[in-house]
């Protein structure tokens, strides 16, 4: 595929899978983009980062204070001005699998104008980040990292942007990377929602991971510290060991050895207490991570708590009990039904002192209805075809999210299964349109109007345009040629209106009917058009620009006739030609030798 556009980002060629040495990782498609980059580099952990300078959609930006970025790809940024578009994509291509993605997001005074954007961020057609100016001051000047898992089905991902009134999106960084379809609970969580990270932490260190440390996560996870998230009154006490913590990096969610070499714990009989920020309109994925790392807790039943979340008791925990000593362990639990933007999880005391290495919270966010994928490819192949311009961001899938508007011009509306977006409405009337209609157009079966009128349209109606769904149908006042195809008659079309351009041919006399029950239908202004009254007849032997079926019959016939006389003369002048030489030949012969011997008889007599 080619990025034709300045606005659809294609990158199967540039995005080349990477693969980490020394990785026993069974997936090797890892995609670092540095968005604004203007060269490939790579960082101080040795990971190779990808520019986009190939695609020239938006525009390119440096950070006001460099020096404060360490990493080159943090200091670079693409932006989507609105004269791109409301919506911008970058559109990678991928093996069907689950993937890790993670964006870097900042600001920092790029422009000059000291106004962070607002501006709406989807992942496969559905909306997963919001951002609202102002932000919070640390992120606009530094930046934030945000991720996600989500299940790829169509072989692309799409990683989509839209502007919120005037303000132009803005992105750091993309990373991708594939990771085993059966992490997190998948089987049960199923591949139609997406986990958002609402909070990673490791307990008991500093932050860490792929772009903070030189520490190896398969996925690409980081983690932060606990500090932020751990309830003020908690009696914190660290632990941590070098040894070696079994049961760690393995599949499906092959989660490392770092995190299970710290903890925390609490001094006395308190509680080890943490209060998440939370959508209360969502289900939330917990995923605690536990390891007994003190050497004094060498027998089950020597460090017993109960996990309480928002208040309820919801299990017991003896880890000791599970895997034994310096052992990962790590236990779920999905939170539903939530009234409140803080989820309090509160581990108590039962025997002895509560321990954790780490904790997860993920948003269980469904995804969106997508667009068909055949009427998707047709809106693409109708982009090129129609020479869309830019500024109208006809980027990613046509429909979704739902939560934005469409591709503009165009209407959209569940199947009736309700499982997937169709087109309903295309109306780019008088937009300086200067390419021609795609036959691909056949493929949007749910088309009820299409509105190309007033552009400057050129070639054939496409044979595909006879959806039985299509009712209105207004191309008038382009330059389109050639004839209307018989396929129009077969649609359930109340409006037609293909005035001012350049048909020529018989009109279909099906649909002449549009206007006997109750529509509408305008054929002026063409080149030739002709048929039923008020148009002229149509000669005999000529129909839609080229002879008709009796024209060409005509002319069949005419041909036997003509091959058949010419048949007949050959006979004449040939063979009864022969044969008449052979008839008249012989008695010629006759006379001959009978005058012969009549003059030898008398040569005789008178010699006797």
């Amino acid at each position: 595929m080619l990025a034709s556009s300045v606005l659809f980002f294609i990158l199967p060629i540039l995005l080349s899978p990477l693969l980490s040495s020394g990785v026993q990782f069974p997936f090797n498609v890892s995609y670092n983009v540095d968005c604004g980059g203007s060269t490939n580099s790579v960082d101080q952990f040795n990971r190779t980062w990808l520019s986009d300078r190939f695609y020239t959609g938006g525009s390119t930006g440096l950070v006001s204070e460099p020096l404060h970025f360490h990493p080159l790809q943090e200091k670079t940024l693409r932006f989507f001005p609105l004269s791109s578009g409301k919506k911008n994509c970058y559109i990678v291509d991928l093996p069907i699998g689950r993937y890790y993605v993670r964006t870097f997001t900042v600001y920092d005074n790029y422009d000059g104008k000291s106004h962070s954007p607002s501006f709406d961020l989807s992942v496969e057609g559905t909306l997963v980040f919001s951002w609202r100016s102002p932000w919070p001051e640390d992120i606009s000047q530094h930046g934030a990292y945000s991720d996600l898992f989500v299940y790829v089905n169509d072989g692309e991902a799409d990683v989509c942007f839209y502007g919120i009134a005037t303000d132009s999106p803005v992105i750091g960084s993309l990373e991708i990377v594939q990771i085993d379809a059966s992490s997190y609970d998948s089987a049960t969580i199923g591949t139609n929602h997406m986990l958002v990270n609402y909070g990673r932490f490791s307990c008991g260190s500093d932050q860490w991971g792929p772009g903070f440390t030189n520490d190896t996560d398969f996925f690409g996870r980081s983690w932060q510290s606990d500090v932020e998230f751990r309830a003020k009154n908690s009696n914190i006490k660290h632990l941590s060991t070098s040894k070696t913590i079994v049961n760690t990096s393995q599949s499906p969610n092959y989660f490392p050895m770092r995190l299970y070499q710290s903890a925390v714990t609490v001094t006395g009989n308190g509680a080890l207490e943490y209060e998440l920020q939370v959508d209360a309109k969502l289900d939330y994925l917990l995923w605690f991570h536990f390891a007994e790392i003190d050497a004094s807790v060498n027998a089950a039943g020597k460090r017993v708590f109960d996990v309480v979340i928002n208040g309820n008791n919801v299990t017991r925990i003896d880890v000791y009990k599970r895997v034994g000593g310096f052992a990962a362990d790590n236990w779920h639990y999905v939170v539903k039904n939530l009234s409140d933007t803080v989820l309090t999880v509160k581990l108590a005391p039962f025997v002895g002192a509560p321990i954790l290495s780490g904790l997860e919270n993920y948003a269980l966010v469904p995804a969106d209805l997508s667009t068909v994928p055949d009427q998707v490819m047709a809106m693409r192949a109708l982009k090129e075809s129609l020479r869309v311009p830019d500024r109208m961001g006809w980027n990613g899938d046509p429909c979704a999210p739902v939560n934005w508007d469409a591709w503009e011009g165009v209407t959209c509306h569940p199947n009736k299964e309700e499982t997937a977006l169709v087109i309903s409405q295309i109306d780019l009337g008088n937009q300086g349109l200067k390419g021609f209609v795609s036959d691909q157009i056949g493929h949007l079966s749910n088309l009820v109007s299409l509105n190309l009128s007033s552009n400057f349209l050129e070639g054939t109606l496409p044979s595909g345009l006879g959806q039985k769904s299509l009712a209105r149908l207004d191309l008038s006042n382009n330059q389109l040629s050639g004839s209307i195809p018989e396929s129009l008659a077969s649609s359930s079309l109340q409006l037609v209106l293909l005035n001012d351009n350049l048909l020529e041919g018989r009109v279909p006399d099906e649909l002449f009917s549009v206007g006997v029950h109750g529509g509408s239908i305008d054929l002026s202004g063409n080149k030739a058009l002709c048929g039923v009254s008020p148009l002229p007849s149509c000669p005999l032997f000529w129909d839609h620009g080229s002879l008709s079926t009796g024209g060409k019959v005509a002319i069949g016939l005419a041909c036997s006739f003509i091959f058949c006389v010419l048949l007949l003369v050959i006979y004449i002048c040939c063979i009864r030609r022969g044969n008449n030489d052979y008839d008249f030949g012989l008695p010629q012969d006759l006379i001959t030798s009978c005058k012969e011997k009549q003059v030898s008889e008398t040569e005789v007599l008178n010699a006797s």
